[in-house]
């Protein structure tokens, strides 16, 4: 099932500004209706005294506008129902909609928003939280997916209703905020996310954002896009716990390729979700406990473990004999490839 979770939309006006542009666009109708009828009050009957006064004038507005309609003034003349006809029946529709679509906006629609945000804020744990759904937020959005993700445990922060429009499409959850302010992460439940990927396009905006998100989860995961080398420093600074330098990243590719033509084509099919091998990272198996990191023996090849904070590559001799706990990167073919692509 599709969700989207609006949250606090950015208005042109405020609130209590709208409202009453709404209630002055029905009073001004009103007055337009009063002003028809006393022009037309000679094709007014009151059933009462026979005398159509301004005050009757402004009683037959009301009654006929709401469509209450006691019987006591009414139009006779042929003119005076044309009028009625013609030009006050849309004008009633007209003020009608304005009241009810204010009734809409100011509580129906608010108190539906909530009850669904409530909803789904009870459903999120261990989601994945994206903030900013740029290029780089949109392709990692599209390569969670097509490892497996449901759509359903991302949320996709951004103040951009178009790209909003886009992860929606996908399925994802979205909202439409500012994710430097600690509102809008406490909204996402951000505590008890699995993992928070930042790309705010702006490298001062994406520091912020891992400040702010470090500050209200500290044990959370945060991978961010810095694009200037010297903030990744920073990034580590705030919080980041992996910091992802596509300019950086660029360059190793092209620097693969010129030292072998197939460098970079290898290292592309590690990252990618649909290349013939995958780059994993799990923790350590019963089946791998004792084992060297380089002979795992389970239809992949271990490369790198980490062992109480410190990365040991498979040729060291702490990797000979892998222990409980250990996380492990490995290299192991697409599921769909089979296992003689190794």
């Amino acid at each position: 099932m599709r969700v989207h979770r609006p949250l606090r939309r950015r208005v042109k006006v405020p609130v209590w500004a709208d409202l009453f542009i709404r209630l002055g666009a029905a009073i001004s109708l009103v007055f337009v209706v009063v002003l028809i009828h006393w022009w037309d009050r000679t094709g007014l009957v009151d059933n009462v005294d026979g005398h159509v006064s301004f005050l009757d004038v402004v009683y037959f507005t009301m009654i006929s506008i709401t469509t209450t309609g006691f019987g006591d003034i009414a139009p006779v003349s042929d003119k005076a129902r044309l009028v009625e006809a013609v030009i006050v029946t849309p004008i009633r529709f007209a003020v009608i909609f304005i009241f009810v679509g204010a009734a809409y906006n100011f509580v129906i629609k608010r108190s539906w928003e909530k009850f669904r945000m409530n909803r789904i804020q009870e459903r999120l744990s261990d989601h994945y939280i994206v903030l900013g759904f740029g290029v780089s937020g949109s392709e990692a959005v599209a390569e969670l997916i097509a490892r497996g993700c449901d759509p359903e445990c991302i949320v996709v922060m951004d103040n951009s209703e178009e790209r909003l429009a886009l992860a929606e499409r996908l399925g994802c959850n979205v909202m439409q905020a500012d994710a430097t302010r600690d509102d809008s992460l406490r909204d996402v439940r951000i505590d008890r996310a699995a993992t928070v990927l930042v790309s705010a396009g702006r490298d001062d905006a994406s520091i912020l954002i891992v400040l702010t998100v470090r500050h209200l989860a500290p044990s959370v995961p945060i991978t961010v896009v810095i694009r200037a080398a010297d903030n990744e420093l920073l990034a580590k600074q705030a919080g980041a716990t992996n910091v992802i330098n596509p300019v950086r990243m660029t360059g190793l590719l092209l620097a693969g390729s010129a030292s072998g033509m197939h460098v970079a084509d290898y290292l592309a099919d590690l990252a990618s979700v649909s290349g013939r091998v995958q780059l994993v990272e799990r923790m350590a198996k019963p089946e791998d406990i004792g084992k060297p990191l380089r002979h795992l023996g389970t239809g992949s090849i271990g490369v790198r473990l980490y062992r109480r904070g410190r990365a040991i590559g498979y040729w060291e001799p702490d990797a000979n004999a892998v222990e409980e706990g250990d996380m492990i990167v490995v290299i192991r073919p697409t599921p769909d490839m089979g296992e003689g692509v190794l």
